[in-house]
């Protein structure tokens, strides 16, 4: 069996290596990795969100790089997971399948099978039916919507499974809008999402809308001059030394 550490993402400070486990920022997830037989396994511990996106991310990468069949991970100990979190484990799949490989979730804590349930991709990172009862461990196919509500319970279920399916649509934009900020104003990634959320905040306009309008100044049309200008401020609160822009 052949321990490794998981490298952090180009730039990273503060990471301090403890044997086979990145001990990481606060915010970021602490993983370890393993490979056995052709199978890399993956702990992770702590939260995945947009904070830790870029370890995540690196980790997958890596596990799938040197794996020969097959990456399991181990999120037991994941105490969050937002859309965020989620996408890179939906990315790190389809670049695993695209290298003839495969990508599962082995062991799953409440706050991931939770997330998994509600946005309807159990199936897909488990490769088993969705759980009856997140409880008890029972599986069944893929739930109805009396049925998650019967798991999970909660009368706005419902409403909370539609708003992170919906997250999962728009975040492609909000990254692509991310990507756009960091070339127009040579930003890093962290400081254009900080623009881009102050600007929400500031214009009380949620931030999928906001990315939509920068995309479609880059297919010709005009951007708003109160987001240009409310862009400008941000931007310039940041480069100040402000801290946050938002204001």
């Amino acid at each position: 069996m052949q321990q490794r550490r998981i490298p952090h993402p180009a730039g990273a400070t503060g990471v301090k290596a403890a044997g086979t486990l990145a001990v990481a920022m606060p915010h970021e997830p602490e993983v370890r990795t393993w490979s056995n037989d052709g199978t890399v396994t993956v702990v992770i511990r702590g939260e995945l969100d947009i904070a830790g996106e870029q370890v995540l991310k690196c980790a997958l990468e890596d596990a799938v790089r040197r794996c020969r069949d097959h990456v399991e991970l181990d999120l037991g100990g994941v105490e969050f997971c937002d859309c965020s979190g989620l996408n890179v484990l939906l990315a790190a799949r389809r670049h695993a399948a695209g290298l003839g490989r495969t990508l599962s979730v082995g062991v799953a804590g409440p706050v991931v099978t939770n997330l998994l349930i509600k946005t309807g991709t159990w199936p897909l990172l488990t490769g088993t039916r969705a759980p009856k009862n997140a409880r008890s461990g029972e599986t069944e196919d893929a739930l109805s919507d009396d049925e998650i509500k019967d798991a999970l319970g909660g009368d706005d279920l419902l409403a909370e499974v539609a708003q992170l399916r919906r997250a999962m649509r728009t975040r492609p934009a909000i990254d692509q809008a991310t990507g756009v900020l960091m070339a127009t104003f040579s930003l890093d990634a962290e400081d254009a999402w900080a623009v881009l959320v102050a600007v929400s905040q500031n214009t009380n306009t949620k931030l999928h809308h906001i990315a939509e309008e920068v995309l479609a100044a880059l297919r010709g049309d005009s951007l708003p001059d109160s987001l240009q200008n409310h862009l400008a401020a941000a931007v310039s609160a940041l480069r100040a030394g402000e801290g946050s822009p938002s204001g």
